[in-house]
């Protein structure tokens, strides 16, 4: 089976849908801030007045970078005072949307330059899976959810579009490529950080048993896109064709690179943890048994993370059709919503959290 039309790793909803709707890694990443903040106490930095450097790995949209790089400003302000400049780089791909990301930065209420005229926001449009910063220049990174994606698809999934439904040969390809692409990630990271520099990556997580915890949207989503293809709102051919690069990692698939001596690429694992994150939907359901509002946050969770990767295949969104991912979107959503609707069920994920440090 050919993959020649599968996209590589995913682009966000535009216009703000991802900030505005992507509260499940916000709330993944509210779980790694403690270990953020020990990461910038313990972070090296010299006496001298150069910008401290902070890479925000994976940006996407800003919003949901906004609290962490607060903790982390206000973590280097106490050791450096309020005088020394703090470089922050947010990092996505060129087709990111950028614009909204700026306006978060200018207007958001959260945003970390306010009251700090000596904070310097810039954006780079490239893959993390090449070099994105100079050579030993990050003294603090952070990533967040980003590293699930894949930098290429590696095979299509018969029957479905997220790779912990594949099986067989198709699960050893994406087992593969994931492995490939976390020790790219940590090589090219290693060369940016300086030594005693810091990393900190939020990742959704497989349990010991291989569940994300979201099996139950994506089969939903899966069903949906056969109703769609019964109705002739798309095509089998593009059904087929539609495959997600996200690939959510067990924390042994994480320590591989590490497993030989403890260290790779110079470094080493200074901390890992896995947890649980409770579906806030769900819990809002259980106080006031609203099958409608559930089902809404829930579909609007799934859309802007990945509807886009699942339209870019569209024959019509291909063709520049400017409405065709509108269109898509719109029905897959309202299609979703009726039944996870009918039959009410928590989307409880895990999120693993890894912080390492560069040896000299």
């Amino acid at each position: 089976m050919s993959n020649e039309h599968a996209p590589s790793h995913g682009v966000m909803e535009g216009k703000g849908a991802y900030n505005k709707y992507a509260k499940l890694p916000a709330g993944g990443a509210s779980l790694a801030l403690p270990f953020l903040e020990k990461a910038v106490r313990d972070v090296e930095l010299d006496s001298g007045n150069q910008p401290v450097v902070i890479a925000d790995y994976g940006s996407s949209q800003g919003k949901n970078s906004m609290i962490p790089m607060q903790v982390a400003i206000r973590g280097l302000r106490r050791r450096i005072g309020p005088n020394r400049p703090i470089s922050v780089f947010h990092i996505d791909q060129p087709t990111n949307d950028f614009a909204t990301l700026f306006g978060v930065l200018d207007a958001d209420p959260d945003r970390y330059v306010l009251d700090e005229p000596n904070v310097f926001p810039a954006a780079i449009g490239r893959s993390f899976y090449e070099s994105v910063l100079p050579p030993g220049s990050v003294h603090l990174g952070w990533s967040s959810y980003a590293a699930v994606w894949l930098s290429r698809v590696p095979a299509l999934i018969p029957g479905h579009f997220i790779s912990f439904r594949s099986t067989g040969q198709t699960h050893a390809e994406f087992e593969r490529q994931g492995a490939k692409d976390w020790e790219a990630f940590l090589k090219l990271r290693a060369r940016e950080l300086r030594a005693g520099g810091r990393l900190v990556v939020v990742l959704p997580a497989l349990a010991d048993d291989g569940l994300a915890g979201l099996e139950n949207i994506m089969d939903q989503a899966n069903e949906v896109l056969e109703e769609m293809v019964a109705d002739h709102a798309i095509t089998s051919e593009e059904r087929d064709r539609m495959v997600l690069s996200a690939y959510p990692r067990r924390k042994r698939e994480l320590l591989a690179p590490f497993a030989r001596d403890g260290l790779f690429q110079h470094l080493t694992v200074k901390e890992v943890e896995v947890a649980e994150l409770p579906d806030q939907a769900w819990a809002d359901y259980e106080r006031d048994g609203n099958k409608e509002s559930l089902a809404t946050k829930q579909a609007q969770f799934f859309r802007p993370i990945f509807v886009p990767t699942l339209a870019s295949v569209l024959d019509r969104v291909r063709a520049g059709d400017a409405e065709a991912l509108g269109t898509f979107g719109d029905q897959l959503e309202r299609r979703l919503k009726r039944r996870l609707a009918s039959q009410p069920t928590p989307t409880h994920s895990f999120v693993q959290t890894i912080v390492l440090t560069k040896d000299g």
